[in-house]
């Protein structure tokens, strides 16, 4: 597939479809791919990783057509990104409300910078799969029964492939970030063991600390890439 020019990339030339609605009425938006659905990737599950939604933004921006393969989700948590906290606008962190055997109830904590204690309090939910964003994401998946997901995050700066899978190595070997099977701290009720647990390859795609440029230079024509079929990880 030819990329569009960079005068021509400033805006998306496909229309979304909305699979849901945030707790303030938000769209959640999907781009569909024109054919059967391989890969979905995800972004902005997290308001305050707004890198991953500039990125795939970019490289979804790329693209003349729609993608014959994959979909995109540019903003799994649009209150999250409009408010820039981290989880949704109920206080809840998406990425611990999914409905997985190891959920629990007691409140989650996360680190303001990589240098800080984790030590900012946020909810689980109520009960799994409390919250729209996280419901709507799985019904989704549910629709499009896509072969693998990735679902982008920051600032880690890894792989997180628990079954070191071909579409795990193939992103480590484009972006030289180490595959690694687990973050290093527990994660209940996240995205990537709901995924595992219902036969669904995810792989978490962490970018590293850095600044947008260096994200759109590094990392932008990865994604490009695997929107284009440009990869041969499957």
């Amino acid at each position: 597939m030819n990329f569009r020019s960079r005068q021509d990339i400033g805006t998306i030339p496909q229309d979304p479809t909305a699979y849901g609605r945030s707790h303030l009425g938000v769209p959640l938006d999907v781009w569909k791919p024109a054919g059967t659905c391989k890969l979905l990737i995800h972004a902005g599950i997290h308001g305050e990783e707004g890198e991953t939604t500039v990125a795939l933004s970019r490289a979804l921006r790329l693209l003349p057509e729609p993608s014959s393969h994959c979909a995109v989700v540019l903003a799994a948590n649009p209150d999250g990104l409009l408010l820039g906290t981290r989880g949704n606008a109920r206080g809840v962190d998406l990425n611990r409300n999914f409905p997985t055997e190891d959920w629990q109830p007691v409140p989650v904590t996360h680190r303001p910078t990589l240098d800080d204690p984790s030590d900012v309090v946020l909810s689980p939910g109520a009960h799994p799969a409390s919250e729209p964003e996280t419901r709507a994401l799985i019904g989704l998946i549910e629709d499009l029964n896509p072969e693998a997901v990735i679902a982008l995050h920051a600032p880690l700066a890894c792989i997180d492939d628990a079954n070191q899978g071909p579409l795990g190595r193939w992103l480590a070997e484009n972006t030289g970030l180490p595959l690694v099977s687990g973050v290093g701290y527990p994660t209940p009720g996240s995205f990537g063991t709901w995924g595992g647990e219902q036969g669904v390859d995810v792989v978490t795609y962490e970018f590293p600390l850095t600044d947008n440029d260096t994200l759109v230079r590094e990392h932008v024509p990865v994604l490009a890439a695997l929107l284009a079929g440009g990869a041969s990880w499957s």
